[in-house]
């Protein structure tokens, strides 16, 4: 299947975002910001809460990238595909980086994810976001066994699939991303959870533009 300008531009603008808050992001926190400067997270913070799960979070979207791009031969999902692990890959560097800095774990035992985003209205006092599926650690991710038919399936059953785990997944990602930005104290943090909400959105656009061309559609 050929690759459309639109999806040429699509995908790249998507990354260009993405890659332009990151790296405003490593200036801001490079450069000290007065502000924040006595203002470490705490171990339960949305800043530490945030980069602890969207880290994992990222490393699945990283994991799928990977897997379609030796079960299919298409270039549009590859190059997508391509896209998204490296700057989600970047990107989750960062977060790590973070924590480091701050002198705070990777883990925190007993600290279920999601914690630290803010009750909504309606949400009966659970954090801001909707509940994982059965079977995946946070909302958007795709299970154990997803992963297996992704990792079972090739080229157009591969590709239909990829783009409809993705979709879940920029979903989620999308959801705790605004999260941080309204929660999150660190500015360079909040500019890049700013950058992940913009970048998803492309992509999101993308995906489903994607799927119709196969004869398909985001689930549920």
């Amino acid at each position: 299947m050929s690759r459309t300008p639109r999806t040429y531009w699509a995908a790249g603008t998507a990354v260009l975002l993405a890659l332009l808050f990151a790296a405003a992001a490593t200036v801001a926190a490079a450069s000290g910001d007065p502000d924040t400067a006595d203002r470490t997270p705490a171990l339960h913070s949305a800043d530490a809460g945030f980069a602890r799960d969207m880290a994992v979070h990222h490393q699945q979207a990283v994991e799928m990238s990977f897997v379609v791009r030796d079960r299919t031969q298409d270039e549009a999902v590859r190059t997508l595909a391509y896209d998204i692990a490296n700057t989600q890959a970047n990107q989750r560097g960062m977060l790590l980086g973070w924590l480091d800095l701050w002198e705070l774990p990777k883990v925190v035992a007993g600290e279920p994810p999601m914690t630290w985003m803010a009750p909504s209205e309606g949400s009966g006092g659970h954090g801001g976001h909707e509940a994982a599926k059965p079977g995946a650690l946070m909302s958007g991710m795709a299970t154990k066994e997803e992963i297996a038919r992704l990792g079972a399936a090739s080229g157009r059953d591969a590709e239909v699939l990829y783009l409809q785990l993705m979709t879940d997944h920029h979903v989620g990602g999308v959801a705790m991303a605004r999260g941080c930005a309204d929660q999150c104290v660190t500015p360079a943090e909040r500019d890049l959870a700013r950058g992940m909400v913009a970048a998803q959105q492309s992509e999101l656009t993308l995906m489903a533009d994607m799927l119709k061309q196969r004869g398909a559609a985001p689930r549920g």
